[in-house]
């Protein structure tokens, strides 16, 4: 799979030298959806400006799809497609009318089918003729992701996509991120939630303090960083569990419940063996459940190792 976005080496510092961005390397291939993840302040937002040319980085290369996004700056914005954070709309104007401006702004020619079913793919078709004032918070977002892709950008970039929108419109703009993927758009998106970005994205890079901690896939970052966990519930509330066995499988005691943690990648662990044993000693087992560590739980655990270093 290509590459549609190459940044190398990329430096941001500002007046106040503070180091923005810390040479930032990272590739986004074609077709994936991306997620940027870090604590407020990390990098997300400036990392994501000094790509699409909001802002100027100090040093470094970055490249979308094959153009330099200086040198060759009309042409690698044609193709990037940006949804802010804030709400920039022309309050007093038609969805219609703000959707085939912004199309206007890159020079495409008008093209109302492509407009229409783009509407009509964000649930906005009802509201064309509405003014932006009368919209819902929601569909102001639909609108700014709209007017994004008018100019039908090959990268989209989605900074903080469903903040301060409650459950259901959260979802609903998910669902809307899978069917923009599904039709070849590449997106990025920077987020807050954990939950968004292990829903959706097919691998994540953790920022923090400006520099990349760890790019890798959803699913193996979660393998190899995670840990289990067997909640072991007994008919029998113990408070002297076998010195021997619980010292041998570092097992937590809680009244009738015991728990034993273990990391992902140990592939050597033998669950059938440590529930025998532990029945052979004399405690009934009443029930068990497993659990895996999610995302946030990993994102946490890097942050804090991170800080440490």
């Amino acid at each position: 799979m290509k590459n549609i976005l190459e940044i190398t080496d990329v430096n941001k510092i500002y007046r106040n030298s503070i180091k923005a961005l810390d040479n930032i390397n990272l590739n986004i291939k074609e077709g994936e959806i991306f997620s940027l993840l870090g604590p407020n302040g990390a990098g997300k937002s400036t990392l994501i400006n000094s790509i699409c040319g909001v802002v100027n980085f100090n040093s470094g290369t970055i490249k979308i799809k094959g153009y330099d996004n200086i040198k060759e700056y009309r042409k690698a914005r044609q193709i990037t497609g940006i949804v802010p954070q804030e709400l920039y709309l022309e309050s007093f104007e038609t969805v219609w009318k703000n959707i085939n401006y912004s199309r206007g702004l890159f020079g495409k020619p008008k093209n109302h089918k492509y407009v229409e079913d783009l509407l009509k793919m964000l649930s906005l078709w009802d509201k064309k003729d509405s003014k932006i004032k009368e919209l819902s918070g929601g569909m102001k977002r639909r609108v700014l992701i709209a007017k994004a892709l008018s100019h039908q950008p090959k990268l989209l970039f989605l900074d903080e996509p469903t903040a301060s929108i409650d459950v259901e419109l959260r979802k609903e703009t998910w669902d809307i991120v899978r069917k923009l993927n599904k039709n070849g758009t590449t997106i990025v998106l920077t987020t807050h939630y954990i939950e968004e970005a292990e829903e959706l994205s097919s691998r994540v890079a953790i920022i923090n303090d400006g520099k990349i901690i760890l790019v890798n896939e959803t699913d193996k970052l979660i393998k190899k960083l995670g840990e289990k966990s067997i909640r072991i519930e007994l008919k029998k509330e113990t408070n002297n569990l076998n010195s021997n066995l619980k010292n041998k499988y570092n097992l937590e005691v809680n009244k009738n419940f015991l728990t034993f943690k273990y990391n992902i990648k140990e592939d050597n662990i033998n669950l059938t063996e440590m529930l025998n044993e532990i029945e052979n000693n004399g405690y009934q087992i009443k029930d068990f459940i497993t659990e895996q560590s999610s995302l946030e739980e990993i994102f946490i655990k890097l942050i804090k190792e991170d800080k440490k270093s």
